[in-house]
């Protein structure tokens, strides 16, 4: 099943389909129709492909008929991202605007089994002590990549020789060669306590943000004020005594699974969709997922290949719809792509 070859029509079905539990023929057509002109044949022959792929399954017969998608898990369902960002964000009215305080009773069985028998099969330890010159390689890319996605404009090589000649670049703020720096300090530190992070913590979560923001005037600890998502309708908590009730649930959650890039993915998603701090969410929750991984021998991601735009919309998709499956995607792909460039 791959959602991603839709024609921009049949994505369109995908994503009705994915806000609703079931729908009529009609139905779909008129959601449809808002954005592409599709007659009554046509939508029925999309409808057949769909079936025939195994994206969506028939329920009933004669006029009674209806879709839905082919999914049990609600975290998961297929969605085409391209047909999701047709509408602007004040459009989507479907999005969720507020936290899902049930997120955490859906997250259970992120992967099967065959999907952790695939993984666990490409799996590699990552060594107790890596060459240092890899290390500086990967936190290089590390630096430049996560500090790209949040607008930074250092290139990898004004990276490189920020990094490892103290040198900055002209044009650039400070601001921007501070966050840099940020990424390789916190690293070095999760280097030097890996054993640390097999279990999450409030104090190393903290921390670890502290390092990330320092020296970029952003205040440190759990928020206490409201926040907005760029390019999103969805709200985040503002009480600082439910982010921390949820930062808690988080912390349980992750440490009593099994699978470690379950884990991962779990700390980086949700970290980002509580927007715990002033600012640096996105960051920290990217740095904790390593530093989880590397707390259990596992490689940490650089994300040297991902789509910035790609990786933007597939957390936006998470807030407003709690639909993980793109970003799932995302992180499964960083995991094989690290196991693939580094520390060989």
């Amino acid at each position: 099943m791959n959602e991603t070859n839709n024609s921009k029509r049949q994505g369109r079905v995908i994503l009705y389909l994915g806000l609703v539990e079931s729908a009529t023929s009609p139905q779909i057509i008129k959601f449809v129709s808002q954005v592409y002109e599709v007659s009554k044949a046509t939508l029925a022959r999309d409808l057949q492909d769909l079936v025939k792929e195994n994206q969506i399954e028939i329920l009933g017969g004669g006029r009674s008929v209806k879709y839905r998608l082919n999914s049990t898990h609600p975290l998961l369902k297929p969605i085409n991202v391209e047909s999701y960002f047709i509408d602007e964000p004040d459009k989507r009215i479907w999005a969720n605007k507020d936290f899902n305080e049930k997120i955490f009773d859906q997250l259970p069985k992120l992967f099967t089994n065959t999907e952790i028998a695939d993984i666990t099969k490409i799996f590699k330890p990552l060594p107790k002590d890596p060459n240092r010159r890899e290390l500086e390689r990967f936190v290089i890319e590390l630096a430049w990549k996560s500090s790209k996605i949040e607008g930074n404009t250092y290139t990898l090589l004004e990276t490189e020789t920020l990094i490892k000649q103290s040198l900055e670049a002209e044009g650039h703020s400070r601001e921007e060669a501070e966050m840099i720096l940020n990424h390789k300090r916190a690293f070095e530190q999760i280097i030097q306590n890996r054993e640390e992070f097999a279990q999450l913590n409030m104090s190393n979560i903290l921390q670890l943000h502290k390092i990330m923001v320092s020296g970029l005037n952003v205040k440190t600890g759990i928020r206490n004020f409201k926040v907005g998502i760029s390019g999103s309708v969805y709200v985040p908590v503002e009480n600082q005594g439910q982010l921390r009730e949820n930062l808690e649930k988080l912390i349980i959650y992750v440490n009593s699974l099994d699978f470690v890039l379950e884990k991962a993915l779990v700390t980086t998603a949700i970290i980002a969709y509580l927007q715990v701090f002033a600012d640096g969410n996105k960051r920290t929750s990217r740095m904790l997922a390593n530093a989880v991984l590397m707390g259990h021998d596992w490689y940490p991601m650089s994300y040297r290949n991902v789509d910035v735009g790609e990786y933007k919309k597939s957390l936006v998709i998470f807030y407003e719809t709690n639909n993980i499956l793109p970003f799932k995607r995302l992180i499964v792909d960083q995991y094989r792509f690290a196991l693939d460039t580094y520390f060989l």
